[in-house]
């Protein structure tokens, strides 16, 4: 198959593009997000993806921005070459989710079934599904050494490529391989099924065989049951007995505690009323006819007038006398005193004076202190001792004559206190006398002699008015706030209920009486519970063997006929499982021996390949038989060495030789496009060279499109299509110093 033409609508950046493709070699070339891998994403998906399909990568693949109705479309234009003619033919399809159609038209036959259309367009290149063609003629530059992507239609192609028809090895192993583990499973979880007639079989013959003992066991069990009904009757009756008496004594507990409560209720109401009625007694006989307030003041009243009477008593019992201890000083003595200070002070001046005018007949001599070099004259120190002197006097001088004052000030203070308590003692009489009549009039108005009987009366009715107190507090204590005059009849209540509450003990009988009573029986009722819970639990065990053993002799007839079935049917599962499992050696057999022809073929092709490409630096290679793993002949080291060690671009080239091998081996005479999405990339300009030389002689059985952002391909190339990058650009954010938003033109394409 070579594709003329390719249209995409609605994919990634390509909203709407239409171009050419050679039949040889075709490169699409473009920079960076121009489209490359989403031209070759539309072609996977117009030749192997069904148009039904609800892929979320199809929703993923739309164009941004495109609308709803907007889904993906791809159109190619192809040519089928055969031994005769070249024929023509088309594909549409449009990816819609369930809503999605397909129009293919070939060789005069148009088809519209999206299950028809991707068998037709299978059989015409040669690739059963996605993987498979993303594993072999597809090639990222990323993806270069996926060829196990999708290994059993791998190994499918390459047996059909060498037996000449696709017989589904791959299919069938998974089928044997899964029938196979159904049969001999070991696991407890999901046993097999031989397993499980081996278990069944046991199961039926040890049913089979215990069938007569459980036939024994049920009587057994039958006769046990009657016997254990029985038990539990009898302990029933002799519980309900015991719970009969346990009531009657909880109820004379209960009676007698309540005529406890009606008898302490009596007792409280009846001392209430005794309480109530000494207070009504008490306060119609209180000692004085005022209250206890105005008794209070009337006698603080009494004692401070008694007081101030017999302090004014006392100030008037002595004569007036003041004492003064000061002695009187001698008249003016410290004048001569001050005169001969300052006498001596002068003398001292003129001696100093009279030294320095050099007045006196003889000068005196200096005194020299011995060791220090000092000298002082006679006469300074003769003035210095005379004011020192007259120092001293004029201190001694200004005592005496603090000291007079002193005298003088006291003297006027002696006779200012005399005048003074002189005219106080006049008014002090008065006082008294007032005072006196005040204390008259005061015991005329409570009726009394004198202060000690009102000290006598105010005592008593304090203690009558505590004794009342003290007998409200006793009756609050007793019925809190209950009103006084409905104590009599609450009295009268408890004791009728007192009455009442004997009564109906009297008719409960001795248990009324007996100490404890309560407590006996509880424990009498609890060890019948146990009894009859020991009763019943034996009724039940009884009972659940009984309706648990139900053998019979029909019962035991068929396990021993089904223990027959389930030896026959282990015998047929164990011979299929044999049959399998000899099938499935064969198959591996023979696939082994297809993958041998494989890996051959693909040495054979692949070292050319690998030649040309690297110079011949590398001419052998070698394939393994088990997992494709490729080795090639290293000339510096004289061995075989992994692929997987050599450098990036010569493992892209070998895997590059590889899967134009395993192309050519597994589609056979069909002939798929080639996808290549820059496999040189990592290639030198003169590997590159010869590597796209290798291509271009590929591309006469096959088309090549080349997908690259490189120009040194173009003049291999049969046509170049050259793709535009995008354009738009994001606006400068105000926030980090533009003055607006800026204008972008749109994507390129979109």
């Amino acid at each position: 198959m070579r594709i003329r033409r390719l249209q995409i609508r609605n994919i990634r950046q390509h909203a709407d593009l239409d171009i050419e493709l050679a039949p040889g070699l075709t490169v699409v070339r473009g920079p960076n997000e121009s489209g490359k891998s989403t031209l070759q994403r539309a072609i996977e998906l117009a030749l192997t993806r069904r148009v039904t399909s609800g892929s979320q990568d199809l929703d993923a693949i739309r164009t941004w921005g495109a609308g709803d109705e907007d889904r993906p479309w791809v159109r190619l234009e192809f040519e089928q070459e055969d031994e005769e003619t070249v024929r023509k033919g088309s594909v549409e399809k449009a990816f819609r989710g369930q809503k999605g159609s397909v129009h293919l038209e070939h060789d005069g036959e148009v088809i519209t079934a999206p299950a028809l259309a991707d068998q037709v367009l299978a059989e015409l290149t040669g690739i059963p599904r996605e993987p498979f063609f993303r594993s072999t003629a597809s090639v990222r530059h990323h993806e270069l050494d996926g060829l196990a992507r999708d290994e059993a239609a791998l190994r499918d192609r390459l047996q059909a490529s060498i037996s000449g028809a696709d017989r589904g090895t791959s299919r069938a192993r998974r089928k044997l391989e899964r029938a196979i583990f159904d049969l001999n499973t070991k696991g407890d979880k999901n046993p097999g099924r031989i397993k499980v007639a081996e278990a069944t079989l046991a199961a039926e013959s040890a049913a089979a065989r215990n069938g007569e003992v459980a036939l024994a066991q049920l009587e057994r069990d039958r006769d046990a049951l009657a016997e254990a009904r029985e038990a539990r009757a009898v302990a029933e009756a002799d519980l309900a007995e015991r719970r009969s008496m346990l009531e009657k004594a909880r109820m004379a507990e209960r009676l007698t505690a309540e005529r406890d409560r009606a008898t302490e209720r009596f007792e409280r109401y009846r001392t209430a009323v005794e309480v109530s009625r000494e207070i009504e007694s008490l306060e119609e006989s209180h000692p004085s006819t005022m209250g206890l307030p105005a008794l209070r003041e009337g006698l603080s009243r009494l004692r401070q007038t008694d007081v101030r009477i017999r302090e004014l008593k006392a100030a008037l019992a002595g004569e007036v006398e003041v004492h003064f201890d000061v002695k009187e000083p001698t008249p003016r003595a410290w004048r001569p005193t001050a005169i001969a200070a300052i006498v001596v002070i002068l003398v001292a001046v003129l001696i100093v004076a009279a030294d320095q005018l050099r007045l006196l007949p003889n000068q005196l001599p200096s005194i020299s202190l011995t060791g220090t070099g000092i000298e002082l004259p006679i006469v300074g120190i003769i003035a210095g001792l005379l004011v020192i002197g007259g120092a001293v006097l004029a201190v001694i001088g200004r005592r005496q004559r603090i000291r007079a004052l002193d005298f003088r000030r006291t003297a006027d203070l002696r006779a200012q206190e005399i005048e003074r308590r002189l005219r106080g003692r006049s008014a002090m009489e008065q006082e008294l006398q007032m005072e006196e009549v005040s204390l008259t009039n005061q015991l005329a108005a409570l009726e009394l002699p004198d202060l000690p009987a009102v000290e006598a009366l105010v005592q008593a009715e304090e203690e009558h008015i505590a004794s009342i107190l003290r007998l409200r507090a006793q009756l609050e204590g007793l019925v809190g706030r209950e009103p006084t005059e409905t104590l009599p009849e609450l009295r009268d209540q408890a004791a009728l209920e007192i009455e009442q509450k004997s009564g109906a003990l009297e008719q409960l009988g001795p248990i009324a009486r007996e100490p404890r009573a309560r407590e006996r029986r509880e424990v009498e009722v609890a060890d019948a519970e146990r009894a009859v819970s020991l009763a019943r639990d034996a009724e039940a065990q009884a009972r659940a063997r009984v309706e648990q053993n139900t053998v019979d002799a029909e019962e035991v007839a068929a396990h021993a006929e089904r223990a027959a079935a389930a030896t026959e049917q282990l015998a047929a599962l164990q011979r299929r499982a044999r049959i399998y499992e000899a099938t499935l050696k064969a198959i591996d057999t023979a696939e082994r021996a297809t993958i041998r022809t494989a890996t051959r073929y693909l040495e054979q092709h692949m070292h050319t390949n690998l030649e040309l490409i690297t110079a011949g630096r590398y001419r052998r290679v070698q394939v393994d038989d088990e997992d494709l793993a490729i080795r090639v002949y290293a000339p510096e080291r004289g061995d075989w060495v992994d692929v997987s060690t050599l450098s990036q671009g010569t493992l892209d080239v070998v895997y590059l030789a590889a899967r134009i091998g395993l192309v050519r081996l597994v589609t056979g005479d069909r002939r798929p496009p080639l996808l290549l999405d820059d496999p040189f990339v990592t290639l030198d300009d003169e590997r590159a060279g010869r590597a796209l030389e290798v291509l271009k002689s590929l591309s006469a059985d096959f088309q090549v499109i080349y997908l690259t952002t490189s120009d040194r391909y173009d003049a291999t190339a049969d046509a170049v299509c050259e793709l535009a990058g995008p354009t738009a650009l994001t606006p400068v954010d105000e926030g980090n110093g533009a003055s607006g938003p800026v204008a972008v033109p749109g994507l390129a394409g979109s």
